[in-house]
């Protein structure tokens, strides 16, 4: 520490580089919420290079990182164990922000990573993830290397040059993918600027990605920083409660309703208001069908679950969509998914009810909305309910618990193994995982086919169980995010099991962190499923007229085209060079022993099995409702013609709910 100085002239500073000051000042903030604390950034994912080695990569070095020691208490560690910050080492830029979001989802968004970049296309690898975390509102603290401030030669390596702007660089790509965005040009500025990040960070409405473009120059730099903005400091992670006139016509609402439904989305899991929601519906009986980030939000064999709806979902929540004259969303964007590309809700004097954090999202669909963190917004409107007896029609309750079961007959026929020696359909994979995982178990997983399937037919037993990352359906998500999982898991014995489910194209996008899972010795459950392309494209291709054009991993035949024999490649070899243990399966029977034998692995365990094309007994259900993709409203080939037939039909159902 040096004295007073012009930075701080009535107290005491420390003098650091800016990189040791932000590493400093981040592993002394945390998050309070429901009188639980906990860090915000509890670690750092980075790949270095020249623009950040020396600056952030050194600082990281002065705060203990990787080490279960400390920091000696004069460089950005000091105080002990408690302000290390833990280093993370990853293979892909994108993959470290999957990561990093996989561990904030798992952590309900109350702690989160950084991840540090060099310049140049480090950098630029972090948009898709950005993109990812801030669609699906999850924080991450982005740290990019930058071109330098002083600018002592220009351009220097990896600097786009831009003629009408000297100021513009690559890290501009991520503002309109980043919740908050800054360039730290003057070490002093990183002060606001860190203040103004952890505040996004934490902010339940307006989180996501947060970007700090650090300049390789003033990274280095030294500051007489105020000792003060190194103190702990919280950040109380607030429930707003809803407004007394908003609760008032909310009630109204639903006593009016005599088919409501309820649309659970992942804003149920970031307020942890399953219980709430559980409550909510054993007073009212009103059904509960889940998006892809709220299925969980209910057991699988609650009474009032009934499943995913939209285009992905179940028959049963599909339909009383189709009949409901009030819509309750909680915590849900209403994507197209959800409203069949606003198709779905066809009573013609349905409502919408949107209790939601974000004002921006409880107005879609010309909604009454109820401004609240969705526990909040629960406990007061089923208070305010329970003096008013309102409770669904005991005929309505009889209704969809019975198609209920008829769906579930559908599922077990899915999941049906007749022949134990043949190759497994992807549903069949599906079920004999079911039949073998208990609460304990996590499914990740975020493109291709598998989440349609997952949406329908999966048996959801705990509330963290289902993670599927559809906001942004990333090919790729699927193994880093495990990772990410399994971090957020902790230390505890066992471990949970958690399963990176991949197919469709999938493992070749993004398999490089099986090589950190290795490097950690992270039990991840790798369940790779080969369809030879992009099965889950090659399907709506199928039904727009494109004829599976360009989706297949096969050869080119004759003709030019890729109808040839399944190219050659062995995925099973290729994770295994990675480093894991891979146990290949060909038949049901090989797979049942596979999955279990995986379960209990102690280590990064991968399990290869090839896919069967489905037939009518054992493939999954079809669609249950719409998705808008345009067909080519003139063509030549039979295929196109037919396919905008049917468009016509369907998109002429759509309605605007005004």
């Amino acid at each position: 520490m040096s004295p007073t100085s012009p930075a701080n002239p009535h107290g005491r500073t420390r003098r650091l580089t800016t990189a040791q000051a932000l590493v400093a000042f981040l592993a002394r903030q945390y998050t309070e919420r429901d009188g639980r604390r906990q860090r915000l950034i509890s670690a750092t994912w980075g790949i270095f290079g020249h623009g950040n080695v020396a600056g952030i990569g050194q600082a990281l070095v002065e705060a203990g990182g990787g080490r279960s020691g400390s920091g000696d208490g004069n460089g950005s560690g000091g105080n002990g164990a408690a302000h290390r910050m833990p280093y993370l080492q990853g293979r892909n830029e994108q993959a470290m922000v999957h990561a990093a979001v996989g561990y904030a989802r798992q952590s309900g968004r109350l702690s989160a990573h950084a991840v540090t970049t060099s310049i140049g296309p480090g950098a630029t690898n972090l948009v898709t993830g950005a993109a990812l975390a801030t669609i699906n509102r999850l924080p991450v603290l982005l740290l990019p290397g930058d071109t330098f401030a002083t600018r002592p030669a220009d351009p220097v390596l990896q600097q786009l040059e831009v003629p009408y702007a000297g100021d513009v660089s690559v890290n501009d790509c991520l503002r309109p993918v980043s919740r908050y965005f800054d360039r730290i040009t003057r070490p002093e500025a990183l002060i606001p600027a860190a203040l103004q990040a952890m505040r996004v960070l934490a902010d339940p409405a307006e989180t996501g990605a947060v970007t700090l473009a650090l300049p390789q120059d003033v990274q280095t730099e030294a500051y007489d920083w105020p000792q003060e903005f190194f103190a702990e400091r919280d950040w109380h992670v607030r429930r707003p409660a809803p407004d007394a006139y908003e609760l008032e016509t909310a009630v109204r609402a639903v006593r009016s309703a005599r088919r409501p439904l309820i649309v659970a989305g992942g804003g149920v899991r970031h307020s942890a208001a399953e219980e709430t929601l559980a409550a909510f519906t054993a007073a009212t009986r009103i059904p509960v069908a889940s998006t892809q980030a709220g299925k969980g939000a209910l057991r699988h064999d609650h009474p009032a679950d009934v499943g995913g709806i939209g285009h992905t979902g179940t028959a049963t929540a599909d339909e009383l969509a189709r009949t409901a004259d009030l819509v309750i969303g909680v915590g849900t964007r209403f994507s197209d998914f959800t409203t069949a590309s606003g198709t779905l809700f066809a009573d013609p004097s349905v409502r919408f009810l949107h209790l939601n954090i974000t004002g921006f999202d409880a107005h879609k669909l010309a909604a009454l909305p109820l401004v609240a963190d969705a526990r909040a917004g629960l406990e007061a409107l089923t208070a305010a309910l329970a003096g008013r007896g309102y409770r669904v029609d005991p005929a309505y309750e009889t209704e969809y618990t019975g198609a209920k079961e008829a769906w579930e007959e559908r599922v077990e026929a899915s999941f049906a193994t007749p022949d134990p020696t043949a190759r497994p359909t992807q549903t069949q994979v599906l079920g004999l995982l079911d039949a073998l995982a208990t609460e304990d178990d996590i499914l990740v997983n975020a493109a291709g086919s598998l989440p349609g399937d997952l949406h329908k037919l999966w048996r959801t037993r705990s509330r963290d169980q289902y993670h599927v990352e559809y906001g942004y359906s990333c090919m790729g998500y699927e193994i880093p995010a495990a990772i990410g999982v399994l971090l957020a898991d902790g230390v505890r014995t066992p471990r949970r099991p958690v399963w990176a489910l991949v197919g469709d194209g999938t493992y070749l996008m993004n398999p490089t962190e099986i090589v950190t899972a290795v490097q950690e010795n992270l039990p991840l459950k790798l369940l790779i499923l080969q369809n030879h392309g992009y099965a889950s494209i090659g399907g709506l291709s199928e039904s727009v007229g494109a004829e599976r054009f360009g989706t297949a991993y096969r050869h080119r035949d004759a003709d030019g085209g890729f109808t040839g024999p399944p190219l050659p490649v062995d995925l099973a070899a290729n994770a295994a060079s990675l480093g894991m243990r891979v146990l290949r399966a060909t038949t049901v029977d090989d797979l049942r022993t596979a999955l279990s034998e995986a379960r209990d692995a102690e280590g990064p365990t991968c399990v290869y099995v090839e896919t069967e094309t489905p037939d009518t007994v054992s493939g999954p259900p079809p669609a249950q409702a719409w998705w808008d993709v345009p067909v080519a409203e003139t063509a030549s080939r039979p295929a196109a013609v037919k396919a905008r037939e049917e468009y016509d039909r369907q998109v002429a159902a759509r309605r605007r709910h005004l």
